[in-house]
């Protein structure tokens, strides 16, 4: 079961990568493509600057390359070597995936680049609770 404090938790819902409280991404859903890569500044509960340094997350364009090659020998195996189709079946399988998850491979792209220098901070979490009961 993947839970708040598991690092896939982060990278697949797109948590803050330290306390996992909130969204990283202004419009949750990333078919919203205007706003696909769009993201908060920091995280309101933590305080957590999500672009590390200028130009961060160009580094994540690495990170798509083989996100998007998963994507593509998934789609390959499953029309070519299960569904037993033609060799354009597949390539059209693949070119539809592609483009079809090109926003959700974006998203997991960034949130596996930044997952990978941040970690969860159980601290962090106390700390923000604490403050709202003060509040």
């Amino acid at each position: 079961m993947i839970r708040k404090g598991m690092k896939l938790y982060s990278i697949l819902f797109g948590a803050c990568p330290k306390c996992h409280q909130e969204s990283m991404y202004i419009n949750k859903n990333p078919y919203a493509l205007s706003d696909v890569i769009k993201m908060h500044k920091e995280c309101s509960h933590c305080h957590t600057k999500y672009e590390i340094e200028p130009s961060f997350f160009y580094g994540s364009m690495y990170v798509s390359y083989a996100v998007a090659v998963a994507f593509a020998v998934a789609a390959f195996i499953i029309t070519f070597v299960i569904l037993e189709l033609s060799l354009t079946a597949a390539f059209v399988a693949i070119i539809v995936t592609l483009i079809g998850f090109m926003p959700i491979i974006m998203r997991l792209s960034r949130n596996i680049w930044i997952n990978i220098f941040m970690s969860y901070n159980e601290d962090l979490v106390e700390k923000s609770v604490t403050k709202e009961k003060h509040a």
